[in-house]
């Protein structure tokens, strides 16, 4: 199989969709990689480093598309990108499809199949392509609230862990779930006062059991 790594081209990404120690692995495997020239390079990954494990790099989007079949991504494609993409490929990618008509059918007009990281699931009905997009977010999303608390921010000038004299923030999170679990060991590893609100009583009691009473839970029946 002939398997290309695209570089993202949406503002502010910097991932790749396949380390140097995965295309390893790939290539062991009998099947030819090609890398679009600097696609890891915002991941601290140059090209050498993916010549080194067998892959090879393509000069440019047009060349990856054309000579691959099966195309690795992290985001959503854009126009110049669908474009390019024909029956014979398969798009592997982070799609959020239920957000987007206008992607949805421009992939069904391109005739290729698509396939979404974030619908994908284990034998257990788990999903792993998702866990750890939802671990940085739950952690991002105490730090950026964090930050945007700050007065020169606009924020009440909030200090989450508190001080002496001074009493602590409070976090609220909707939902126990993967996201949710993150951000609560990040509050509480601040010093927040926590409460967690969502309706799966399974998750909250996990939750209750892996922190005890330094956090509150509530349950939700929306």
């Amino acid at each position: 199989m002939k398997i290309g790594i695209a570089k993202e081209i949406k503002d502010h990404e910097f991932r790749v969709a396949l380390t140097p120690e995965g295309v390893d692995e790939v290539v062991r495997n009998g099947h030819e990689v090609w890398v679009e020239t600097t696609a890891g390079q915002g991941a601290d990954f140059p090209d050498d480093s993916y010549r080194a494990v067998g892959a090879r790099i393509a000069s440019s989007a047009e060349e990856l598309f054309d000579r691959v079949e099966t195309i690795l991504k992290v985001k959503e494609p854009l126009a110049s990108e669908i474009a390019s993409l024909q029956p014979r490929h398969t798009l592997f990618t982070f799609l959020h499809l239920a957000s987007s008509k206008p992607l949805t059918e421009a992939l069904m007009k391109s005739g290729c199949t698509a396939i979404a990281y974030e619908t994908m699931e284990d034998e257990k009905g788990h999903l792993p392509m998702l866990l750890p997009m939802s671990q940085i977010a739950g952690k991002l999303a105490v730090q950026i609230g964090a930050h945007y608390l700050e007065r020169t921010q606009g924020g009440k000038g909030i200090l989450l862990g508190g001080l002496p004299g001074v009493s602590r923030g409070h976090v609220v999170i909707l939902g126990a779930g993967g996201v949710g679990s993150n951000a609560v060991e990040v509050a509480l590893g601040i010093g927040a006062r926590v409460t967690v609100i969502g309706n799966d009583m399974s998750q909250l009691q996990r939750l209750q059991e892996r922190f005890g009473n330094n956090m509150t839970t509530l349950a939700s029946q929306r």
